[in-house]
């Protein structure tokens, strides 16, 4: 297998960062680095960044003198070069640390210090609104990577087409930014079950409102994620990319191409409040109508699939994607397969179908030491190509009794 190079940037370039711009690139590289490994992301610590700013910075051979030589052909070739021996000496130290701070990674993550709180704040978690014309759980409508990439994703089913597309410049939003959206829907869901527990005793309540004001706190709580400063900065980032992010569905199950109205993954926002650090405190989104329709002006149920609160502990975006279509084909106790080129087809991945099948394969034997939530995975040999058998534990219980279930 070909070496994952690290996107380095040049020492001269590097020097005219201030102490904060290196150290947050240098985290960028740690990110990118577990990303292309399949290591576990770390915080570096100030010794660490310590570490590889001096690597970063130092001199060797090859930068001796050269930029003192006439800016003629020949030695314009030799600044290259030594820039060039430069580069693969610092990527090889900065690889080695990098590989000494992370490890391995797990199917699931650890949880923040404070989870055990989790159970006294959020009593359910919920998906997409379940759709006649198309539903969200069968495909994947972000990027599975952390970071974000630009493009734009298109799944054809058996009976739609659907078209995922980002922003220009803020790009797809990524698996882990639709925790937001997963937050948003939730919170709609627990205001319609006490406005219909309140309307249910004779009294008038109010309709929940169309606008969703959280703090970021409340936020990562609800996402189990743990209360540090990086994970502040990336909220708003993470807005900005889910506001841009739209699915457009061609409904083919009449026989005629019928196009759907393109939806958001939510409205508009704003921050709303900083604290004293400058850390966004408190933010506001604007429920787009698909999802408000759909939770509150159903009449009997809420249209929603429910989530095991270990999902926003699964490290990996296909691992996240991989438990939501088992969430949705085998969650009521059964089993689903699919073929490794179909789940490829519905995952929106941009790699080739074999580095696709790799990771997959990785993915399903680290379950085996650290399950998945709620459902076994094993691959087996098909006619034609590998097939992902899912299947749900008897001895699990779903965190409801039914995706349909009255909630009157």
């Amino acid at each position: 297998m070909a070496r994952k190079k690290l996107d380095l940037m040049t020492r001269e370039a590097f020097s005219a960062l201030s102490l904060h711009e290196k150290n947050a690139y240098l985290q960028e590289l740690a990110d990118q680095f577990a990303e292309r490994h399949d290591r576990e992301t770390v915080e570096l610590d100030k010794a660490t960044l310590s570490r590889l700013r001096r690597y970063y910075s130092r001199r060797v051979w090859s930068d001796l003198k050269l930029d003192t030589l006439p800016d003629d052909p020949l030695n314009r070739q030799l600044r290259a070069l030594g820039e060039a021996i430069r580069t693969d000496s610092i990527e090889a130290d900065v690889s080695a640390v990098l590989m000494q701070e992370t490890r391995a990674r797990h199917i699931m993550r650890a949880p923040p210090v404070d989870d055990a709180q989790l159970m006294f704040f959020v009593p359910s978690i919920y998906d997409a609104p379940i759709k006649d014309d198309v539903n969200l759980m069968d495909v994947a409508p972000f990027s599975l990577g952390k970071n974000a990439r630009n493009g734009v994703i298109k799944y054809e089913l058996k009976d739609s087409l659907i078209t995922v597309e980002g922003g220009a410049e803020s790009g797809l939003a990524t698996v882990f930014d639709y925790d937001i959206f997963i937050n948003m829907v939730s919170a709609l869901a627990d205001e319609v079950r006490r406005y219909r527990s309140e309307e249910g005793k004779g009294l008038r309540p109010t309709l929940p409102a169309k606008v969703y004001r959280p703090s970021v706190a409340h936020i990562l709580k609800f996402c189990r994620r743990s209360n540090g400063g990086r994970q502040y900065e990336e909220v708003e980032q993470a807005l900005l990319r889910l506001a841009k992010t739209t699915i457009t569905v061609t409904n083919l199950s009449s026989g005629k191409r019928r196009q759907v109205d393109t939806r958001p993954l939510i409205g508009e926002f704003r921050v709303v409040s900083k604290t004293n650090t400058g850390k966004v405190d408190e933010v506001e989104i604007t429920i787009p109508d698909w999802v408000y329709t759909s939770v509150v002006k159903n009449e009997k149920s809420l249209p929603l699939l429910t989530l095991h609160q270990d999902y926003f502990l699964i490290s990996s975006g296909l691992g996240r994607f991989i438990y939501r279509l088992a969430r949705k084909a085998a969650g009521k106790g059964g089993t689903a397969r699919y073929s490794v080129r179909e789940i490829h087809k519905r995952s929106g991945s941009p790699q080739e179908i074999r580095k696709f099948s790799y990771d997959l394969k990785q993915l399903v034997a680290r379950t085996q030491a650290f399950p998945m939530p709620e459902f076994d995975l094993m691959l087996i040999e098909g006619k034609d190509d590998l097939i992902l058998e899912m299947r749900k534990r008897e001895d699990t219980l779903s965190p409801v009794l039914d995706a349909q279930a009255n909630h009157g």
